[in-house]
């Protein structure tokens, strides 16, 4: 990094799928702009993909080419690595790694690698003098990480959170709008690239909690364990639930939500009620957002496309143009040495309320046997939903919807479990979380 600004940045970029390839053609289209806010041109030299011949859309001559990602650490005419290659190990891993230990800078666009091993890559960066910049790791093209690490710098962070996943809030979406089911909308959205071929890594949380692990990190000023994130999916969810909800005045979104509470962090992405009147429930199809609160400046949301070659590929060049500029801030966006991680505390130590659907005989006694188990266990109801029956005599079970007061996790957990082995109720009942705040 020792060039004059007056030359131009030097770019290595491994990974030329969607991201990468929109990483070149944006550089290229908007040239002149870019140039003139980085101060400086910023001109890709070597790349690094798989498949040489493969069409990406987007003129690669006179690149350097390398196999072996890695090399692009090693090539002494590279400014700045661009990593694009994505997971937590491998080539991904290994050539960030390499990377700052040869003190180039780093953009990456993987949250998985910050979140699993963003305390090794703080301590790395710092030694080395070799920023490191992820602004695409998070919600696509939403500035999430600058108005963290940045823009709310000066104020203590009370939570952080949101709609943390596209694939999630479209498939909910569309299973409140048009009543079908789960399985069903996942094979729309796979029809139409909202949803990847194995799918699991979004429906079960996973792509959600690495984005709010690292936001955590940002708002308390210390990489959060990750393993220490509790995590829920949405394969649970019913056509049936988002239309109760929706009666009793919610609507349904995966949320990662993490702030500090009386037994420390709390930081969890499970399916939650909220009010249908609330900003971040008319956050539908694929979009993302992220909401912040402070104790200066209050609550602030932000909503824009999470993934897709524009929004990242402008993330991602974001970044370059801040390093281009010598504009650069300790990975975790505090100036201190340590490397200790901040663990989240066990969610049974977290308070809330609940909705809670079960499917019971239809028979006297059956809502005072449950009720009797919520008493024992220190659980509240406010209000109870009980559909109109179907007579069924081949299928003699109703739905049950009960929405509790606020009470312990512990606590509803204890009721769960015993309500799970009465003899009335039928299947494993549905817990969702109720957020109001």
């Amino acid at each position: 990094m020792s060039a004059s600004t007056s030359s131009p940045l030097r770019l290595g970029i491994a990974g030329l799928g969607t991201v990468g390839a929109g990483v070149i053609k944006l550089l290229e289209t908007n040239k002149d702009l870019i140039t003139a806010r980085a101060g400086r041109a910023l001109q890709v030299v070597a790349v690094s993909a798989r498949n040489r011949t493969q069409d990406r859309g987007v003129s690669l001559e006179g690149l350097r080419w390398y196999d072996n990602a890695i090399d692009l650490a090693a090539d002494p005419e590279v400014d700045v690595v661009v990593e694009l290659i994505g997971g937590a190990e491998g080539p991904a891993r290994a050539l960030v790694e390499a990377a700052l230990a040869a003190g180039k800078a780093v953009v990456t666009a993987n949250k998985a690698l910050i979140a699993l091993h963003g305390a090794a890559l703080a301590q790395s960066s710092a030694a080395n003098t070799a920023p490191l910049l992820y602004e695409a790791a998070v919600a696509g093209g939403i500035p999430a990480i600058k108005t963290v690490r940045e823009g709310l710098a000066a104020d203590r962070l009370l939570r952080i959170g949101g709609i943390l996943n596209g694939t999630c809030n479209y498939i909910l979406t569309v299973m409140r709008e048009t009543g079908k089911d789960f399985a069903t909308v996942l094979a729309d959205a796979q029809k139409l690239g909202y949803a990847e071929a194995d799918p699991s890594t979004d429906i079960d949380g996973w792509d959600a909690a690495h984005k709010l692990a690292i936001l955590a990190g940002l708002a308390f000023g210390r990489p959060v364990a990750f393993e220490s994130v509790h995590v829920e999916g949405i394969r649970h969810i019913g056509a049936a639930d988002l239309d109760f909800a929706r009666k009793l005045g919610y609507r349904i979104k995966l949320l990662g939500l993490a702030r500090m509470g009386d037994a420390g962090l709390e930081a969890r992405v499970t399916p939650c009620l909220v009010p249908e009147d609330a900003p971040i429930a008319q956050v539908d199809g694929v979009f993302n957002a992220v909401v912040a609160e402070g104790a200066f400046a209050g609550r602030l949301m932000i909503e824009g496309r999470g993934a897709g070659e524009g929004p990242t590929a402008t993330a991602v060049t974001a970044d370059l143009i801040d390093i281009a500029r010598g504009n650069t801030i300790p990975v975790w966006g505090v100036q201190s040495a340590t490397t200790e991680v901040l663990r989240a505390c066990p969610l049974s130590a977290g308070k809330g309320a609940f909705y809670l659907r079960l499917r019971v005989e239809d028979r006297p006694g059956v809502i005072a046997d449950i009720t009797a188990v919520l008493r024992d266990c220190g659980v509240s109801l406010r209000s109870m939903l009980q559909p109109t029956p179907v007579r069924n005599e081949t299928a003699p079970h109703v739905p049950l919807i009960l929405v509790t007061h606020q009470t312990s996790e512990a606590a509803m957990q204890d009721a769960v479990a015993r309500i799970d082995t009465l003899s009335v109720v039928a299947d494993t009942p549905v817990v969702i979380r109720i957020e109001t705040d």
